[in-house]
């Protein structure tokens, strides 16, 4: 945990990188996005607090505790309790409208999600980061998030059967040759690239929304192969777009 002794002390530093921005009325300007790296696991932390100093028991037991208050503040949740975890809170959310005060709960018209909201500790950190600019981003296109709809996790898990949506720049699906696709491929065997088949609901420059594929429990890179370029024309040759963030298919 970062400690703040001086307004002006600098804590922290992020890494950021340059995108063309193409919405209206600012082309030629640039938005700045995070270098995506792999997201932390309890696992992860628990190691930088215990390696850190922070912490003088057990790893083992501080991960199995760790485990045990979230599983627990989950249980809470989906009691219908907001949660308050300091830095940020968790409130429970059901969506969607009701037609008359005797309609019942439909899980499709009233999904119920979670939303987190950053409290006044964590708005106070922000002000001790120093943001690194690194430069113009490969305009050749990119990926800029992945959102496993079924769980809402940005950036992270993998749902066999469900809707993905992925965001960038230049990344629409387009071309001739059989190579062109989304694919997920193995972290432990990169010869297993595993298409994404049938229709995309969405295919478009900007985003792209398919059904993940039956995948094995196991860590994946995203890559889409596509002849797209501006101007009409498509790439002779194909090129490989890969997303920098690993993506998990959780064991059952």
């Amino acid at each position: 945990m970062a400690i703040i002794n001086n307004e002006n002390e600098v804590l922290h530093r992020v890494r950021v990188k340059l995108y063309p921005n193409y919405l209206p009325k600012v082309e030629g300007a640039y938005i700045a996005r995070t270098d995506n790296e792999a997201t932390l696991a309890v696992e992860e932390v628990c190691a930088a607090l215990k390696n850190r100093g922070g912490f003088t028991g057990s790893y083992d037991d501080l991960v199995e505790h760790v485990h045990q208050f979230f599983g627990e503040a989950a249980y809470q949740l989906c009691d219908g309790f907001a949660v308050n975890m300091g830095y940020f809170s968790v409130h429970p959310n059901v969506g969607g409208t009701f037609d008359k005060v005797t309609e019942g709960h439909d899980t499709g018209k009233h999904p119920v999600t979670f939303r987190f909201r950053t409290r006044a500790p964590l708005r106070a950190l922000a002000e001790h980061i120093v943001v690194e600019v690194e430069g113009l981003a490969d305009s050749s296109g990119y990926i800029d998030e992945f959102i496993d709809v079924s769980t809402e996790a940005v950036n992270e898990t993998l749902s066999p059967g469900g809707m993905f949506n992925v965001s960038g720049h230049k990344i629409k699906v387009e071309g001739d040759k059989p190579e062109v696709g989304v694919y997920f491929v193995s972290a432990a065997d990169p010869s297993q690239r595993i298409k994404v088949a049938g229709h995309l609901a969405e295919n478009a420059a900007s985003k792209v929304i398919g059904i993940i594929p039956a995948l094995t429990p196991g860590a994946y890179t995203l890559e889409i192969v596509t002849q797209y370029t501006h101007g009409g024309s498509s790439l002779k040759e194909p090129r490989t777009i890969v997303f920098s963030a690993s993506l998990t298919v959780p064991s059952p």
